[in-house]
């Protein structure tokens, strides 16, 4: 049997080497057009900072590496330009110093792993030398070399994850660096409320955030003798510098721009090909990986996958995922896939670092799950990483959604330590079906310097538990306009706490005096509704329960008072 694979990297060599654990008899032959076929791609923003000294340290596989220890035919420079459904045959095209040459290879069973292109929205200027971009080797090598070379400024257009890891890569090597992004805050997978907390560490790292704006051109300077370009960069003349134009008027100067405002799967060989595409361009495939051809299979970046909580159907771009279908593909080809192996619903599970913050994500946000119209519930938390009581606790922001059946749908966490342990452990829930009765009853690991008795998941699983039996009522951000204007706001933080900033017309009640100034908060509700709150949530979940039990209409705010300034960044609040 011939195995031809189209691509390399993550999907296209784990389904080469899975093949041949499974079948020492078969031919298996690696198309690449690149020059690398095995290259850790997710470290390339780490080479770039210098965190990731030597380039080698990348590239984890050679065609001779691979040839040595797992007898695969694998090369380079090799673009597949055309497949030939029905003579089962590929043609790939290699241009070498005589000349362009063609060869035509016949295959038993075909995966395609071309991967995904970067988008390229139509901006001018966009083609000039300046502009780079960072998915391969050659990527990293052309940014280092400008950097290098003396660089000083750097736009990064795309506030994603690699956006934001090529941001703090070039921060780190000493270039003054702006950042944009058409979403309304970075990272725009996560919500709100967290996407913040990220912004003000971009910020208290010296990068400029420009949210809710686009990049319209790419303008080549002659040289730039000041700063007029709004503030962004006052210094030494600079040739070869670029400015670059965004829709609210603003211009940044820079001697290099990165694009990073996505990727798109690259199935334009699928397509001529005849094969099934599906939401924005992506290859069809069934639970086995394979196509609309019986033998062809497809994995990785370009193929379209079902997200395991939403079911909505479109590409993923992640390695994980991306290694499992080029095992799975593998096993379905040499008939070794059993039903309980075949593809299950992709949760989107991500981490990032962010100078000294991680933020991490499973599952389906708030605002995915409004879009896609399920009913669902959200909590937010602040536990400390591990025991309050053992030295360098630090405070986490923990944000889970779960369906009225008590199903969890989702979690998002912000913090400085321990942030991965726990999306990993709900990514785990998430996968086995769990509910939150199921995540507070989770027995996890602890030991002081590790977690706590009641570990951040358990409590996000707890405040869940009281949302469904009815014992906490919540109140959220968003609400605030029409609280402030229907309610009275409880501030039942300490006397010290209001004064340092407070709500326009809050009440303070401190939650240890409330019992015995009830009538007080009546008198003041006057018949109106209250909404109490806190610092993080849990001192005005002790004085919901005292007003809930003594008649009085109440509701506790998610998060307290973190998460509330968390979502509203630019809220105004009253101090004595």
């Amino acid at each position: 049997m011939r195995i031809v694979i189209v691509g390399g990297v993550a999907g296209g060599m784990s389904a080469a080497a899975r093949a041949r654990r499974l079948a020492e008899d078969a031919e298996i032959v690696v198309l690449e057009r690149a020059d690398y076929v095995s290259f850790a791609n997710c470290g390339l923003p780490y080479h770039v900072s210098d965190e990731i000294t030597r380039r080698s340290a990348l590239l984890l596989q050679t065609p001779e590496s691979l040839r040595a220890s797992l007898d695969l035919d694998v090369r380079t420079g090799h673009e597949v330009v055309a497949i030939d459904r029905d003579a089962r045959t590929v043609t790939a095209r290699r241009t070498t110093a005589a000349g362009v040459d063609e060869i035509t290879l016949p295959y038993d069973a075909l995966v395609l792993a071309p991967g995904a292109a970067t988008v390229r929205p139509p901006i001018p200027g966009l083609d000039l030398p300046q502009v780079h971009t960072l998915r391969t080797v050659p990527d990293a090598d052309g940014l280092r070399a400008v950097v290098g070379e003396g660089a000083r400024r750097a736009v990064v257009l795309g506030a994603g994850f690699i956006g934001i890891e090529t941001a703090e890569a070039l921060r780190v090597r000493g270039l003054d660096v702006d950042l944009v992004d058409l979403a309304p805050h970075v990272l725009p997978p996560l919500d709100s409320e967290l996407a913040s907390l990220l912004d003000a560490e971009l910020r208290d790292h010296g990068i400029r955030t420009h949210v809710g704006v686009a990049a319209e051109a790419v303008t080549a300077l002659e040289s730039h003798d000041s700063d007029e370009n709004d503030g962004s960069y006052a210094g030494d003349s600079a040739d070869g510098a670029v400015e670059v134009r965004l829709s609210d008027g603003t211009t940044l100067t820079a001697d290099v721009v990165v694009l990073s405002v996505g990727v798109r799967p690259d199935s334009h060989l699928a397509a001529a090909a005849g094969l099934e595409l599906g939401p924005q361009g992506a290859i069809v495939v069934d639970a086995r990986q394979r196509t609309s051809d019986p033998h062809i299979w497809a994995v990785g970046d370009a193929v379209a996958v079902r997200h395991g909580v939403t079911g909505t159907v479109g590409p993923i771009p992640l390695a994980g995922p991306a290694n499992r279908q080029g095992r799975r593909a593998a096993d379905a080809i040499l008939g070794a896939l059993t039903p309980a192996q075949e593809a299950r619903g992709v949760l989107g599970t991500a981490v990032v670092r962010v100078f000294g913050l991680t933020a991490a994500m499973t599952g389906a946000s708030r605002r995915t799950l409004e879009q896609a119209h399920i009913e669902h519930h959200v909590v937010h938390v602040h536990p400390g990483d591990h025991a309050g009581y053992f030295p360098g606790a630090e405070q986490m922001h923990l944000t889970i959604t779960f369906a009225p059946d008590g199903r969890l749908l989702g979690a998002q966490a912000v913090g400085r330590a321990g942030v991965d342990k726990r999306i990993d452990v709900l990514a785990t829930a998430l996968a086995a079906g769990m509910t939150v009765d199921d995540v507070a009853e989770l027995e996890l690991a602890y030991a002081p310097p590790y977690g706590s008795a009641k570990d951040a998941v358990n409590m996000a699983g707890f405040v869940a538990q009281n949302v469904l039996a009815g014992t906490l009522r919540l109140w959220y951000p968003e609400d605030l306009e029409k609280v402030m204007a229907e309610a009275l706001v409880l501030d039942v933080r300490s006397a010290g706490e209001f004064a340092s900033g407070h709500l326009p017309g809050a009440l303070n009640v401190p939650h240890t005096q409330l019992r015995a100034r009830l009538d007080e908060v009546r008198d003041a509700a006057a018949g109106r509704p209250v909404r109490v709150h806190c610092a993080s949530g849990f001192r005005s979940y002790l004085a919901h329960r005292i007003l809930d039990q003594a008649g009085v209409d109440s509701a506790n705010l998610s998060g307290g008072m973190l998460t509330l300034r968390a979502a509203l960044p630019d809220l105004e609040l009253v101090t004595d």
